[in-house]
């Protein structure tokens, strides 16, 4: 089964907690895609992932781009899965229909937007209902991630 994990973002915003979560997903070996809403949001996301850390370097590209199988990081505005990935992230209310071709899927939402909670609450009961393994995680007082289920 798949495990399915979700983010609560409630101390940094997404721009901020996403590049740690896919630098972790590399170190790991996985090749990793990053659903967004719309391309402003994928291009807008590209572009902070270039300049998000001074000291680090994450390998990435977009759908919209040549060659995006080659890529460790794709971001897309689709549910294709166009560079092989193993972990999926989704953002901005994203879903995938069948979560079982991945190792991991990653649910990440704004905790201060009631509809992507209500969102998210019911992917998880989706997912509850699918078998796969579920994992809740909060950002405590310092922004880092506590597990919490």
């Amino acid at each position: 089964m798949t495990e399915v994990l979700f983010y609560h973002l409630e101390r940094r915003p997404l721009e901020e907690a996403l590049p740690a979560l896919l630098e972790k997903s590399l170190e790991r070996g996985w090749k990793c895609v990053v659903q967004v809403g719309s391309p402003e949001r994928r291009d807008a996301l590209d572009a902070q992932l270039w300049t998000y850390n001074d000291a680090s370097f994450l390998p990435h590209g977009t759908d919209a781009q040549p060659q995006p199988e080659r890529q460790p990081v794709l971001l897309t505005t689709t549910e294709a899965n166009a560079n092989g990935a193993s972990v999926r992230f989704l953002v901005d209310g994203a879903s995938v229909p069948d979560a079982s071709p991945y190792v991991r899927v990653v649910h990440m939402f704004d905790g201060r937007d009631d509809a992507a909670v209500g969102a998210a609450r019911e992917r998880w009961r989706e997912a509850k209902a699918a078998g796969h393994t579920l994992t809740y995680w909060q950002q405590d007082e310092n922004g880092r991630w506590a597990r919490k289920a």
